[in-house]
Parts: C-alpha cells; sequence; structure tokens
C-alpha cells in the first residue's frame, strides 16, 4: 500500500474527529484502462472534499455529487441521491456508530448505510457519445466511515513500521486488524475485502552537505520519511529544512538502532570513508532495499576490498552496493546528482514492489473516464 493511502486515512480521521461525514472508497477490481491499482483509496466529505484517488477524474466528480447529494438531500435521508448511482441501499445502523465517534444528528440520520459495491465502466458507444478518448471498467467498495478507532491503531502500527492487513465484512461493516505478510496483496471474493498497509518508505542520509540536501529536499516531495545523520556539527548546522529528522549519534550505532526494514533506503554521501563505511557496515547487513555510496568506480572498487579485507563483509552482500550511486545521465550539479540518485532509488523500489505484488489483480493502462454501471 502507498504512502498516499496512508495519508487518505489520516484525512479521513481528522475529517470525523472534526465532526465531518466520510466516505471511503476502495478499488478492488480494473479491466482495461485505470491509473490507481487495486487497494487504491479515496476518502469523500460531506461537503465534497476529497482525499487521494480511485481514477483519472471523471469517477471522481461522480462520487462527489453522489456524496453530497447523499448527505444534504432532505428528501432522501440514508441513501444515495444521485442519477445513475449504482448505490446498493441500506439502512442499518451499525454497532460501530458509537459516541466516541457520534456524528451530528443532521448527519448521523444519512450515514447509516453498510458497505456496498459499485462498477463504473464505458464501451466504445459510450466513450463516442461523451468524447472520451479512454476506456475500462473498475469496480469500488464504498463504505461509510463510521468507527475511527481502527485507523488510529492502523496508523500507529505502520508508523512503527508494522505491514497491517485490514479486513471490511460487507455484510456487517465489521472491520479486523491483523498482521499482514510481506508480499500479501489485495484480495476481494466478493463479500470480504482485505487490504494490506504497509510502514511508510524513508531514507537515511548520512552526511547533511549540500548533495544530502538537494536529496533530502526531491525524497521529501516523493513522500519519503527522511533521516539525516552527520556527527559533523559544521555539516549538521546546515540542515535546515522542515520535516527532515536529525538523528544523532555515529553512522554505525544510527542504522543498526534504525533496525533498516524492506520500505527503507540508505545512502551515504559524506565522501569520507570514517563515515560512510561505518553506516555501510551496517546497511549492507540489514533489509534495507537498496544502499548507494557516492564516489567513483574506483574509490567504490577501493571501498569493496576494504570491507571485504577488514570487515569480512562478503561477496553477496557487497552486491548489494550500488555505487557510484545514481542512475548514469551524465550529471554535473547537485541538484542534478539528487536526481540521479532519487530516480536510481525509485527504480529499486518500483521492481522491488512490482516483486512481492506479483499476485495483484491485473496490469491495467493509465487513464480512465467511466460511467457507472449498475450491479446485478
Amino acid at each position: 500500500m502507498e504512502s498516499l493511502d496512508l495519508r487518505v486515512l489520516a484525512d479521513a480521521l481528522l475529517w470525523r474527529q472534526n465532526g465531518h461525514a466520510v466516505t471511503l472508497v476502495t478499488v478492488v477490481e480494473t479491466w482495461g484502462s485505470a491509473p490507481r491499482p487495486p487497494g487504491a483509496l479515496l476518502a469523500v466529505r460531506d461537503d465534497g472534499l476529497v482525499s487521494g484517488s480511485v481514477s483519472g477524474g471523471c469517477v471522481e466528480d461522480d462520487l462527489i455529487a453522489q456524496t453530497k447529494a447523499a448527505f444534504h438531500s432532505a428528501d432522501n435521508p440514508g441513501g444515495w441521491a444521485a442519477e445513475g448511482s449504482a448505490q446498493v441501499k441500506g439502512g442499518a445502523r451499525r454497532a460501530e456508530d458509537t459516541e466516541q465517534n457520534a456524528l451530528p444528528p443532521r448527519l448521523r440520520a444519512r450515514t447509516t448505510e453498510l458497505p456496498s459495491m459499485l462498477a463504473y465502466g464505458v464501451s466504445k458507444e459510450e466513450a463516442a457519445r461523451f468524447g472520451l478518448p479512454c476506456g475500462g471498467t473498475l469496480r469500488l467498495v464504498r463504505e461509510p466511515l463510521m468507527d475511527v478507532a481502527w485507523i488510529q491503531e492502523l496508523l500507529a502500527r505502520t508508523q512503527r513500521h508494522e505491514l497491517v492487513a485490514r479486513q471490511l465484512t460487507l455484510a456487517t461493516g465489521a472491520v479486523r486488524l491483523d498482521a499482514a505478510q510481506r508480499g500479501q496483496s489485495m484480495q476481494f471474493d466478493g463479500s470480504v475485502l482485505t487490504t494490506v498497509f504497509g510502514p511508510k518508505w524513508r531514507l537515511l542520509l548520512i552526511g547533511a552537505g549540500q548533495l544530502s540536501q538537494a536529496v533530502a529536499h526531491m525524497a521529501q516531495m516523493l513522500d519519503f520519511d527522511v533521516l539525516v545523520c552527520d556527527p559533523r556539527e559544521e555539516y549538521a548546522a546546515m540542515l535546515q529544512m522542515d520535516g527532515i529528522t536529525r538523528l544523532q549519534g555515529m553512522p554505525d550505532d544510527v542504522v543498526r538502532d534504525l533496525v533498516p526494514d524492506a520500505h527503507t533506503a540508505i545512502v551515504a554521501l559524506t565522501h569520507d570513508p570514517k563515515l560512510d563505511d561505518m553506516a555501510l557496515l551496517e546497511a549492507l547487513r540489514s533489509d534495507a532495499f537498496y544502499v548507494g555510496a557516492l564516489g567513483s568506480r574506483r574509490n567504490q572498487a577501493t571501498r569493496k576490498q576494504r570491507l571485504a579485507e577488514h570487515f569480512d563483509l562478503t561477496d553477496q552482500e557487497l552486491a548489494r552496493l550500488h555505487g557510484p550511486v545514481g542512475l548514469f545521465i551524465g550529471v554535473k550539479t547537485p541538484a542534478e546528482i539528487a536526481v540521479s540518485v532519487i530516480a536510481e532509488i525509485i527504480q529499486v523500489k518500483n521492481a522491488t514492489s512490482a516483486t512481492t505484488s506479483s499476485a495483484a489483480a491485473p496490469a491495467s493502462k493509465p487513464s480512465t473516464c467511466a460511467t457507472p454501471v449498475p450491479q446485478s
């Protein structure tokens, strides 16, 4: 599960805590064109504000219209009012609607439904009629967000870098959280939806110089949790960036205490072997999905020989080192080097994700515009 989807849940939690009604929408199946994979999340607030995405825009517009109509139509309490809606109506109040999560009466009366299915699709005829250049079909699960305790627990567990499986039973709206296995993917059998939420991707930079700052800035834009270790105070003092966490201590101790997992990348950028090698000693023996180090090919060869002879790193461990760090794109400036470093991290990250998610739903091409398809 992408960090973006964790942000969707965080937004939904905040909205509910502020007294808004919220609907969660999850992609469960796609055919043809679809820009978001199964498991992707969208949260729609009662006033139409959204977080996340399930398509390229056409579906979101309809979902917003349906949600606003449902929450603000006095003639349709407890139902979905938008024309053409495929919503399966229901009216049972769920046990999770507790005092802790109670909504204002005007919204509670319209938020009594259980989760239900919704499908969108475009035929060639519909595409021509609406002037839509793309086609595809996607099935969604839509659920009114009543209880928020599970979101609080899920966010806390992923913050501790746990993998969490969320199981939603459509017939009752009941939610259960379990420990997930790495490589486990979203599953849906028509009655139970299981989605997997992983910890946020994080990047540990060894060194706080100009290059590290450029890499950190780009990594933040990609939703990485950025950590920086540099015991040299004259460099660490240059680190003036919001949202960056500085870890105190020597690099080897910092890497060891961090306990890198498969959602962690580590890059040594000090160009000082005394510091970089200390970090690499621990990083190359960890579960980090990416380990890189600054330096020329000649320096990397010398580094590997040094680590093998003096610190007993194996050939297999040394083969994990990306060095010279970054993709070869003819870089010259610190900003260009940062682009190449981030590009290689993303390349490895996505290749790793593709390997561990091989059981996911069929691949689909980006871009979709669709209209609702009634469910039988």
